[in-house]
């Protein structure tokens, strides 16, 4: 086996580091990230074991990292070929940036872009609907115009109709997801983004700001505050330095870096490592130095990009839709063959083949694929009244049926800052006296204020700061590193110095050999015992426990130690020739401790009543985070979230998909998730049967943004965030969610609306015409009377994305169900056949419509009863409710409907109907029509209320 030594100097399969010759860096994985994040979709295997956020990395990946973390800086050196003067980088050469350009590319993640206006309107035809209705255009185009009798010529109407309903469908829907595409994009475009890159021109070092793209592994990029880092770093050098990792690990808490070399790290602690740094993250304190070790997709953030590339699984919306288009095209394969084989054995074949195709456009929701996208893109433009730009339009409908909304916590839940929650003394009451000092410490000290400085500062507020200014003086400073975790300042209150020293809590208490007991100017100190010192850990160990971060305040006068100088300035007792106002760490001995400063990213004062709102809908909120468990414990209780038994990403690891979803199930809380475990616990939710949304902004979100029924993001998330999303939010507010629930919901009831009383009415009448079809010598309807009527209808029912919808529909998740669909049809649409049956005996018997020659009254006296019976019965099944007393249709729902019905009285009287072949009606027809619609009206009250009774819905 070909072998080199690795950067640790141990023997390494050449198959597992792509490593080049000393001076040249690492050759690029050409398929990193192909085979990255193959489980995160619906297909998944029984069991995956040992799932972490590395495994988005190759093994190649990891071994460049892991080896650079643990190896000495110099061998990082030496493998890039970075130039040196001395113990300083000067970076490298133009030639060799050159060359890795070539070899590399530019440092740019790829992503999914949105395919070409052309493909996007082609891909809008492929609507199980759409394709029901372009497989019906055929046949009449063919029936019509191909294989039309000469004599009468080719009839376009049928063509034409259907045809138009299709076009118009597929260019709402291909405008409103374009254009909110083209939204999205704009959103995705980033600021310019620079870093500042030292490169040898010449042996001289040379330090510019230039674009992230040009950067190439091996460069040296200098760091500081406020600085995004632009690929995957070796840090070489630290002051201070401090980053922001929460868009990878889901920690509010910035992570401390250094250029200390790792003695071991395992591949699952890549992101823990002190001395690494990854593409996207920011600094937000201190500076350093650091060399390029992998750039574009061959970082972690690439590979969480390449990880979520492919086909979308299936959603709860397309599942159900998919379900609901099999069901119609079932009824209509068995009703078009009945229908055909008996006309065709009592009357011409012909004949029975042209009826046949008209029964199947009968049966057919012709307007459903308008009427769904109407729907949609009303939903779409009532969100983005309230900033919300919906990408997909289906995801409207998933909202609706979202019966658990997954979150992440920084920034969704909590502000994605971090305030001083409490400042208390050695006994855990509140304590003025210990926010002083460590305000003082805070205002004093020299270097960059991190986060937890400034909170300090923001709670002390303008008063105390004045005061602090005016009592003291600062002397000296002992700076924060990260061996000592702890940073003292110096000063002079012109009595004594006051050392004030503020750090991690093991660090300060190693300091302290007394506590203050009594506290203000007679303050009061006692010697800090080991009983002391074990209830003091206790108090700290419960402020973690509520999710704090600690830090302890403890404080040394050395008045004592102090003696006027020849100035008249305190000095050094018995120091001579050492300046007396110079201090070390040596001097941070034998202190008092203060108190303690309990930190919090503290949650949004909206986001408890947004969680009780969506309860009250029916949607659950559940909490996925990277953050560790106590953090995460403390966000939830406090905004109303039922925490239980937590879930560690570890335990998730061993277990198979069948536990999995029972632990999804029943647990709300999960945290120190990686992003594939996120993405796993979402598909469980899935597999369990639930509708479920997940709201987030981070990289380590993308995979489960991508899994839900519906991902939800916001405008300043991460690029692969957005991508990944179907609605994006342009602020980050959980309140905006409630509205887009309710109006999912509002959504999915209209278009259930159509579905089951056009389905059910569209059966009801071709049963009848079964029947008809039977026992008539003639057509029971003349077929372009039965496009007239569905047209018309179907054009009334444009009005009802403009529907009310009763407000208890809207309290609960509503899912699409073809059983629903068919119990519907099964139950309601027989109950029109029954007056129609009526109205067939009325004509043969009562106006003697029995004969081929009076055919066409008998066809006349049924398409009135039909199409108003039809049109009427919609404030029927509209709502559980009754009709015109409990609930009204909205005002268009309604002049649409008395329009329809004002024109199928009217139409048999006109020249228009005569060239339909409809003629004039007696006028004593109308009151057996009356009388027909009410009891029919009073049958359907009756029968929805034994259907509710007994299946407990209705729409």
């Amino acid at each position: 086996m070909n072998t080199i030594r690795s950067l640790t100097g141990l023997e390494t399969d050449l198959s597992t580091l792509t490593q080049g010759p000393p001076g040249t860096a690492p050759r690029p994985n050409k398929n990193a990230g192909k085979n990255s994040g193959k489980n995160t979709g619906r297909n998944r295997t029984k069991k995956r074991a040992g799932t972490d956020t590395n495994t988005l990395l190759d093994q190649s990946q990891r071994a460049l990292l892991r080896n650079a973390a643990t190896a000495p800086v110099a061998d990082t050196v030496r493998r890039f070929g970075v130039g040196r003067d001395g113990a300083d980088l000067i970076g490298l050469t133009p030639d060799t940036v050159e060359k890795r350009l070539d070899e590399y590319g530019e440092n740019v993640v790829g992503h999914h872009k949105p395919a070409p206006a052309i493909i996007q309107f082609l891909m809008a035809f492929t609507n199980p609907f759409i394709l029901i209705l372009l497989f019906l255009v055929t046949i009449i185009y063919f029936t019509d115009v191909v294989f039309a009798d000469p004599a009468d010529g080719p009839s376009y109407e049928g063509v034409i109709t259907i045809g138009t309903m299709v076009l118009i469908s597929v260019i709402l829907r291909f405008w409103q997801e374009y254009s909110t595409g083209r939204s999205a994009e704009a959103l995705l475009a980033m600021v310019r983004t620079t870093a500042a890159i030292t490169r040898s021109h010449a042996g001289v070092p040379v330090t510019r700001e230039l674009p992230i793209e040009q950067v190439v592994p091996g460069d040296v990029v200098q760091l500081a505050a406020g600085d995004m880092i632009p690929a995957d770093v070796l840090i070489v050098r630290a002051k201070d330095l401090q980053i922001n990792q929460a868009m990878l690990t889901g920690e509010s808490l910035p992570s401390e870096k250094s250029a200390q070399v790792q003695t071991a790290l395992a591949d699952t602690d890549l992101l823990g490592a002190t001395n690494l740094g990854f593409m996207g993250t920011s600094v937000v304190s201190g500076s350093g130095t650091a060399i390029i070790l992998a750039t574009g997709q061959n970082t972690y953030f690439g590979s969480m990009s390449a990880s979520i590339v492919g086909k979308r699984p299936e959603t709860s919306f397309d599942i159900g839709i998919r379900k609901v288009s099999i069901l119609l095209i079932q009824f209509m394969v068995v009703m078009v063959s009945i229908v055909f084989i008996v006309n065709g054995l009592t009357k011409d074949w012909g004949s029975a083949f042209l009826f046949g195709v008209s029964v199947a456009v009968g049966l057919t929701p012709e307007m459903l694929p308008l009427i769904v996208t109407a729907n949609l893109a009303k939903g779409a433009r009532f969100m983005a009244k309230r900033k919300v730009v919906v990408k997909r339009l289906n995801s409207i409908q998933n909202f609706g049926a979202m019966d658990v909304l997954c979150t992440d916590k920084t920034g969704t839940l909590t502000e994605d800052r971090i305030v001083l929650e409490r400042h208390i003394n050695v006994f855990g009451r509140s304590s003025e006296t210990t926010l002083g000092l460590a305000a003082a410490n805070a205002h004093f000290q020299t270097g960059l204020r991190n986060l937890l400085d400034q909170a300090v500062l923001d709670v002390a507020g303008p008063g105390e700061l004045e005061r602090i200014t005016a009592e003291y003086t600062l002397i000296d400073e002992m700076p924060f590193d990260f061996v000592r975790r702890r940073m003292s300042v110096v000063l002079d209150d012109g009595l004594s110095h006051l050392i004030v020293t503020k750090g991690a809590v093991e660090e300060v208490l190693a300091l302290c050999t007394t506590e203050q007991v009594k506290l203000g100017a007679a303050g009061r100190t006692a010697p800090l015992t080991p009983e002391r010192l074990r209830e003091i850990t206790d108090l700290v160990a419960e402020e973690n426990r509520m999710g704090l971060r600690v830090l302890a305040v403890a404080t040394r006068s050395i008045a004592a130690e102090m003696q006027d100088g020849a100035d008249g300035t305190l000095g050094a007792a018995g120091t001579d020739g050492i300046d007396p106002n110079v201090y070390s760490t040596a001097d941070e001995t034998e202190m008092t401790l203060v108190g303690f400063l309990s930190f919090l990213d503290p949650p949004k004062a909206s986001a408890k009543d947004a969680i009780a709102s969506l309860e009250r809908h029916g949607t659950q909120v559940k909490v996925i985070t990277g953050d560790n468990e106590l953090v995460a414990a403390t966000v939830c209780r406090t905004v109303g979230i039922d925490v239980g038994e937590i879930v560690l990403g570890s335990q998730i690891d061993e277990l198979n998909d069948e536990e999995l979803t029972a632990l999804a199930l029943r647990s709300t809380v999960f945290a120190k998730m990686d992003p594939l475990q996120k993405a796993r616990i979402v598909e469980a939710m899935r597999d369990g049967g639930q509708t479920v949304g997940f709201l987030g902004d981070g990289i380590n979100d993308a995979a489960a943004l991508r899994a839900a029924d519906v991902g939800i993001s916001v405008d300043t998330a991460v690029d692969i965030a957005k991508e990944s999303a179907d609605i994006i939010l342009l602020e980050k507010d959980l309140t905006v969610l409630e509205g887009g629930v309710v109006e999912g919901r509002r959504t999915f009831a209209n278009t259930m609306k159509y579905i089951k009383m056009t389905a059910s009415s569209n059966f009801g009448n071709m049963f009848s015409v079964l029947v008809a079809s039977a026992m008539l010598p003639f057509l029971p309807m003349i077929p372009l009377v039965v496009l007239v009527q569905n047209l018309t209808y179907d054009l009334s029912m444009l009005t009802l994305p403009w529907d009310k919808v009763d407000k208890e529909y809207l309290k609960k998740p509503r899912k699409w169900e073809s059983k629903s669909l068919a119990r519907f049809m099964v139950f309601i649409g027989p109950i029109s056949s029954i007056f129609d049956i009526s109205t067939f005996a009325l004509m043969w018997f009562v106006f003697g419509a029995n004969s081929p020659e009076h055919a066409a009254l008998f066809q006349s006296g049924w398409f009135i009863e039909s199409i108003i019976s039809q049109t009427l019965i919609v404030h029927m099944l509209r709502t559980e409710k009754i009709p015109f007393i409990q609930s009204r249709a909205s005002l268009p729902v309604m002049l649409a409907t008395g329009a329809v019905c004002l024109f199928g009285l009217v139409l048999p009287f006109t020249g228009l109907g005569a060239s339909f072949g409809l003629v004039p009606l007696p006028w004593t027809y109308f009151p057996f029509l009356l009388l027909t619609l009410a009891v029919y009206c009073a049958l359907t009250q009756f029968i929805k209320v034994k259907f509710i009774k007994k299946y407990g819905s209705w729409l």
